[in-house]
């Protein structure tokens, strides 16, 4: 662990609420100081969500950190399970838990004798495991738990259903689209005749986790969270898992496709007629998404042969790197995921997508890479936004963690066909289109700022005092190159020879350096 103020994987005890809190009828206590009880403000403030399963934080205070939790955190799980109610209460380690070694199976022990609900202690280890890897763990922890204790009771559903289904696993609050990508899922699978038997955990009672064998198949669209879930049901039941990211219009059919061999695999008798979703791909490729043909467009055809940084989680880090490369004729430069536990497979997929690796958890090492590799175009995280907009370089946000800008009122999947038209805007739309770029050569822009010319004082003359040279050393590597071109533009423009940490300021006020 390591003090942060910005992370593109928080920690481990921020990926179980937002499991938690996705789910119906569940909930989780963290056990943590204030300030880190900020789920539900998540929740609430960028999702607008208004209907949604809170997280209760179990305060440490001083006077735990005198004397220890004692019966705080059982005390808070019996409280709401008579309050709530809830399937599962799941209380999470955090940190802090960690460093007052506290011992969280002792205290899902001692609440389990008194609690009106099953209480699952959250299996994380916080030095471990960062935040996707616990959202990932944390659903096959209640997988295993509810439909083995279902088969005990003889109580697990079994029997396949009479019409093709499949089980949506691993969409969980605060992704980057999520809701919307959840929504085209189950519009898809709708259109190609293939019934949702349950989603987890977006939306969805734990209670109903006994219904997941019934599914002929489990389709796992991100795979940051819900493959563990589905290679444990692979093993303990025979259901076959198709994790092929239905980005793009290549990858989009070919996910289609596989739907169509396992529901083929599966059928409980054989079919009347053959199952064949050819004619669904190609009405859709043609008349749904508008990618395709917009790219050839003139006034996209700016954006082609350019190339780009490309960091974020393994899905959208992979999905972003290929579409381009394959259907839009921009080339990642760099391109790699910040969840280095999968990294080995992203970069097997972008494999002739991409000219280096870029593997990172660290945001400022990536922005170092961009700074020096100054692209034309960067789509990753928002701290890449960041560091784009310092830089003046068209950006993107295609990948979590996303600002609140990012999550849209309206509808606006990066999934299935309708998400192909979603990720060519956003690839295309941060350029200076064809038409606008021709039109700007032709009658020399539309800036109406008078033309200040250029003062006869040159590079060499410019003279640096060494509190200057000391604050321009204190500036992010990423920005320091742009911000020393504008402080000398400045000082240009005014007449001014040296350069002390006053000119440095005022630049600043006037250009807008950040």
């Amino acid at each position: 662990m390591k003090p942060a103020h910005r992370m593109h994987a928080g920690p481990a005890h921020i990926g179980t609420p937002r499991v938690a809190s996705s789910s119906k009828n569940a909930h989780a206590i963290m056990h943590a100081p204030p300030g880190d009880d900020h789920s539900n403000v998540m929740r609430s403030m960028p999702e607008r969500d208004r209907d949604f399963t809170p997280v209760t934080a179990s305060m440490v205070d001083r006077h735990v950190l005198a004397r220890g939790s004692q019966d705080k955190v059982v005390d808070n799980t019996n409280r709401k399970g008579k309050e709530e109610r809830p399937d599962p209460i799941a209380p999470t380690p955090t940190c802090t838990s960690s460093i007052l070694q506290e011992d969280p199976q002792n205290f899902v022990r001692r609440a389990s004798i008194t609690s009106d609900s099953d209480a699952i202690p959250a299996d994380v280890n916080h030095h471990r495991v960062d935040e996707p890897q616990a959202a990932d763990g944390t659903p096959e922890q209640a997988v295993r738990h509810h439909p083995n204790k279902a088969r005990g009771k003889g109580t697990l559903g079994r029997s396949l259903t009479n019409i093709p289904s499949a089980n949506i696993i691993g969409i969980p609050t605060l992704g980057s689209h999520n809701q919307h990508d959840c929504r085209e899922s189950k519009r898809s699978s709708r259109d190609i005749g293939t019934r949702i038997n349950q989603i987890i955990p977006e939306g969805e009672f734990v209670g109903n986790l006994n219904d997941l064998p019934k599914a002929r198949f489990n389709f796992v669209p991100h795979r940051e969270v819900g493959l563990m879930t589905a290679v444990y049901l692979d093993e303990e039941f025979g259901m076959p898992c198709i994790s092929t990211t239905p980005a793009g219009i290549i990858d989009t059919a070919e996910c289609i496709r596989q739907m169509q061999e396992r529901v083929g695999k599966w059928a409980s008798a054989p079919p009347k007629e053959k199952v064949d979703h050819e004619p669904y791909i190609d009405q859709h490729t043609r008349s749904v998404s508008q990618a395709a043909w917009s790219s050839r467009s003139i006034d996209r055809q700016n954006s082609t042969g350019k190339r780009a940084v490309i960091p974020g989680d393994a899905t959208h880090a992979t999905a972003m790197t290929k579409i381009p490369s394959r259907e839009m004729g921009i080339r990642a430069c760099r391109a790699g995921t910040y969840c280095k536990h999968d990294a080995e497979r992203s970069n097997e997929q972008v494999r002739g997508s991409r000219d280096e690796i870029l593997v990172t958890d660290d945001h400022t090492e990536a922005g170092d890479t961009i700074g020096r590799v100054e692209p034309p175009a960067i789509f990753g995280t928002q701290m890449e936004r960041h560091v784009g907009k310092r830089l003046d370089t068209p950006r993107g946000v295609t990948s979590s963690p996303v600002h609140i800008q990012n999550f849209p009122s309206g509808y606006r999947p990066s999934s299935g066909y309708e998400g192909t038209n979603q990720i060519a805007d956003s690839v295309h739309n941060p350029h200076t289109l064809g038409m606008e770029d021709h039109l700007l050569d032709i009658l020399g822009g539309h800036d109406t700022e008078a033309v200040t010319e250029s003062s006869p004082i040159e590079q060499d003359m410019l003279i640096r005092s060494p509190e200057s040279q000391l604050g321009s050393s204190q500036i992010p590597r990423s920005v320091r190159g742009k911000t020393k071109g504008k402080t000398e533009k400045s000082a240009r423009q005014n007449g001014i020879t040296n350069i002390t940490v006053e000119v440095m300021y005022a630049a600043r006020e006037i250009l807008g350096t950040q």
